[in-house]
């Protein structure tokens, strides 16, 4: 923007009162956090006109609240994961369509009470937090499961069909998460879709990608291991809604789809 209005980094810096050019090369090369009064100082300087900085500032709210890191959560929560789950419960109220893609463990809403206690403690220790609120976090999440009763919004889930074989906790409590999601797959409730793409299926032109919550066509999560990812710029969501379509397309539901979960839970014995 700067090198467009044909200014170099000391009269950039001169018109703002700046002694020198350092402060402008580091926010240019983004060594300091850019904020909403840089970028309405560089569109005033550089002349750029009321739209562009509109489109410009959107941009910066979406890049600042966009990385999230589980340490500023636990801090922000009280170094517990009970707060945690309740500042979500709003989120699952308000979606009208909510789509989630999971290729590594079983979805939050679909959890069974004790793979909830067991992913949870497991998050606990990942994450090195102290206080031990873990009965209260689950306590959370299965209220949070109701929302999957309402008959205005539309619930999707498609699994890897790994995500079934996955054993990181003990054979009974996946023996009964696996019997859950087959009641799940045979409940007559028309807002939730469970989907499983087989391993052996022919997936020419749909990879694998990582695992992702979508809300409507307003926000997509993105869950790393130290923390989460928010995206809301359009083109962004864009490439997301087309991604779930493609995994859709190779996904089975229905009896196919309990027959897979059946076989993960057969192998249980």
């Amino acid at each position: 923007m700067r090198t467009a209005a044909r200014l170099t980094g000391r009269e950039f810096a001169s018109r703002v009162g700046w002694a020198d050019a350092t402060t402008v090369t580091k926010i240019e090369k983004a060594q300091r956090t850019i904020t909403a009064e840089h970028v309405r100082l560089w569109c005033r300087v550089c002349g750029e006109p009321p739209e562009r900085e509109a489109e410009l500032l959107t941009e910066q709210k979406a890049v600042s609240q966009m990385w999230q890191t589980y340490a500023q959560l636990a801090k922000s929560a009280g170094g517990g994961l009970k707060a945690r789950q309740e500042r979500l419960r709003d989120r699952y109220w308000r979606v009208r369509r909510q789509r989630t893609y999971q290729t590594k463990v079983i979805p939050g809403l679909l959890q069974t009470e004790a793979m909830m206690t067991f992913y949870l403690s497991r998050a606990r220790a990942d994450q090195h937090l102290q206080r031990d609120d873990i009965a209260e976090a689950v306590a959370a999440r299965l209220e949070r499961q109701q929302c999957l009763t309402r008959p205005d919004a539309l619930w999707g889930f498609i699994l890897e069909e790994d995500v079934l074989w996955y054993r990181p906790g003990p054979d009974e409590t996946h023996r009964e998460q696996l019997r859950h999601l087959l009641e799940v797959s045979a409940s007559a409730r028309k807002n939730v879709f469970l989907g499983i793409i087989p391993r052996d299926i022919d997936r020419r032109g749909v990879i694998p990608g990582e695992a992702f919550i979508m809300d409507d066509d307003r926000l997509v999560t993105v869950e790393l291991i130290s923390g989460y990812l928010r995206l809301t710029m359009p083109e962004e969501i864009r490439m997301y809604g087309e991604a779930w379509d493609r995994l859709l397309s190779v996904a089975v539901q229905g009896e196919q789809a309990r027959a897979l979960i059946q076989r993960a839970l057969h192998a249980l014995g």
